[in-house]
């Protein structure tokens, strides 16, 4: 067995705290694979003393996130792991409810649809799907994307309180990625109010030269943007005339989400 600092408190504080973090979670990590486990199977499992283990199942049971099984000495993930993943389950739920939608836009448009979502002060993709006209093989899944320069990041800026955008502009900044991006906060706040008045978002080479894309608000039970559906293509196909004409098809396609995370038009 190895010989950890913490055991032995030799360790700095901030780096103690840090390797604390990291065997709680693979405590949490190991009940989810087994489904129950013992002090002396964590102990073993995750290489430390059975009296660390135990200080680490007891301040995860503390928090409700781990319980003891009824046989005496085991260990179960707890309910409290339910209410942190509440956090996340809409998210899920509209990558889940939007994947058949995607599929038939993909292959409609024919062009890349996307799922996108805030994340702190960044557009993050989360379903991706390729139409059959697709050029290249980049993959947005998992990328966090300035919102002021992408459809979905519009969408989604423009739909929040007027609070909400300052604090997100303000952090990520309105930085310059292509000569047409929209840096100057007046014209992005012209640009805000018209994506919402005609109900979607145009982006025109101000990610990346040569892309375009458009992006439509996807809505929750309450009537709350909680998504982006977006579709994007090279700029000499996918002109801003053609994505005007298809934005009705994006749009319905955005509202058939939305009615299967429970909103009525």
């Amino acid at each position: 067995m190895s010989n950890h600092p913490a055991d032995g408190d030799t360790a700095a504080p901030a780096a103690s705290g840090v390797q604390s973090v990291d065997r709680a979670v693979s405590v949490l990590e190991i009940l989810a694979r087994r489904g129950e486990a013992g002090v002396s199977e964590v102990a073993a499992e995750i290489d430390v003393h059975k009296s660390t283990a135990f200080r680490l199942l007891g301040a995860l049971e503390a928090r409700g996130l781990v319980e003891q099984a009824t046989e005496r000495g085991k260990y179960r993930l707890g309910f409290g792991v339910v209410r942190l993943a509440g956090a996340v389950t809409g998210r899920l739920d509209v990558t889940q409810q939007g994947r058949p939608v995607c599929e038939r836009l993909a292959e409609e448009l024919g062009e890349t649809v996307n799922i996108a979502v805030l994340q702190e002060h960044f557009a993050v993709n989360l379903y991706q799907v390729r139409g059959p006209g697709a050029v290249g093989t980049h993959n947005w899944v998992g990328q966090l994307t300035p919102p002021h320069a992408t459809s979905s990041g519009k969408i989604l800026l423009a739909h929040l309180s007027e609070e909400a955008r300052v604090g997100v502009l303000g952090t990520s900044g309105l930085r310059k990625l292509t000569p047409r991006t929209l840096t100057a906060r007046t014209k992005l706040d012209k640009d805000l109010a018209r994506t919402r008045e005609r109900g979607y978002a145009v982006t025109l080479e101000e990610l990346e030269i040569g892309l375009h894309a458009m992006a439509a608000p996807i809505r929750s039970r309450d009537g709350k943007v909680i998504a982006a559906l977006s579709a994007s293509g090279p700029a000499y196909r996918f002109a801003e005339a053609r994505m005007h004409e298809l934005a009705p098809v994006l749009v319905e396609g955005a509202r058939e989400i939305s009615r299967r995370m429970g909103h009525l038009d």
